[in-house]
């Protein structure tokens, strides 16, 4: 290799890694989600820092209301090296959210109902984000945890408290974090109804 190939090489901003590039329609196949839902959603292209210190790029399925919100805590994220593990549409889990959150995946979008209720989560309208859910388990009143392989650790600068960058942007903008819960700590979670 000469010398000014080199050179260019190293002096070139470096190409975000790719971890999702669907289009709309491949990262909605299967949902059971009614028309209307999936009229208000729109899939957003997200670059973010990641583990392996590069830049990343993924996808997030969002209701359309929230989707300046989502692009500025990730933008904001990605200004401040907090790192994401992945983030790609969940169909590629086929709609399995244990799965997701067991491989650490940042997600919105997915229709299903709250965790052992007959009640439709926020996911299933696109305006909840559960953010590095494996890093920021849920936590049960009776004990349990999800992900099963879920760990919480207070010093890293992925894991939300109620004093992390993330969750008082979020919260200033009128989103909820489940870390403010009673019933249970889902510290992962954010959304927004209106």
């Amino acid at each position: 290799m000469n010398l000014i190939l080199f050179l260019i090489m190293l002096l070139s901003p470096q190409k975000p890694i790719i971890d999702s590039n669907l289009t709309f329609e491949e990262a909605i196949k299967g949902t059971k989600a009614p028309k209307e839902v999936i009229d208000s959603l729109v899939l957003l292209n997200i670059n973010y820092y990641s583990f392996d210190n590069k830049i990343h790029t993924g996808q997030i399925i969002v209701n359309k209301a929230v989707a300046e919100d989502t692009k500025y805590i990730f933008n904001l994220m990605l200004k401040n090296k907090m790192p994401i593990n992945k983030m790609i549409p969940i169909v590629k889990y086929n709609w399995n959210d244990d799965k997701s959150m067991e491989d650490n995946n940042t997600s919105a979008f997915n229709y299903r109902f709250v965790a052992g209720t007959t009640r439709l989560s926020n996911h299933a309208l696109g305006r909840a984000l559960d953010i590095n859910p494996q890093l920021n388990p849920v936590f049960y009143s009776d004990g349990k945890k999800s992900p099963d392989n879920g760990n919480r650790d207070t010093t890293k600068p992925y894991t939300f408290t109620p004093d992390h960058f993330v969750v008082k942007e979020l919260k200033k903008r009128g989103w909820r974090w489940g870390g403010d819960w009673n019933s249970l700590k889902d510290y992962h979670h954010f959304d927004k109804l209106d």
